[in-house]
């Protein structure tokens, strides 16, 4: 199994949401969180005083996936996020030792 950490724009969040549907991926977990990478912030005026906003908005996808369907999801995740701007995010692979569905106790791919 693999888990898919994908950190998008939120305003594409809905795009990338519909795209993995459509592969056949329903659950995810989704976090508002904030950062920067390359895009490093930008300045705003307000009430006529400017001050610089380091951290971006963002949000990150959390997805555990059979390792057959990985590069699959990350493939939809990088279409569907992308705008061609920097700030589109960044995707990462893990690999997951093992999942275990509380409900049912059932383990490995048939947990996710």
């Amino acid at each position: 199994m693999k888990k898919i950490e994908a950190i998008i724009k939120p305003f594409k969040l809905e795009e990338v949401k519909e795209a993995l549907a459509e592969i056949g991926i329903e659950g995810m977990t989704v976090i508002e969180v904030k950062g920067f990478g390359r895009q490093k912030g930008h300045t705003e005026i307000y009430r006529g005083s400017e001050y610089t906003v380091d951290f971006l908005p963002k949000v990150k996808i959390d997805v555990v996936v059979a390792d057959d369907l990985a590069e699959k999801a990350v493939q939809t995740i990088s279409t569907a996020a992308k705008t061609g701007k920097i700030g589109d995010g960044k995707i990462f692979v893990l690999n997951v030792e093992s999942a275990l569905r509380i409900r049912t106790d059932e383990t490995g791919d048939k947990a996710v």
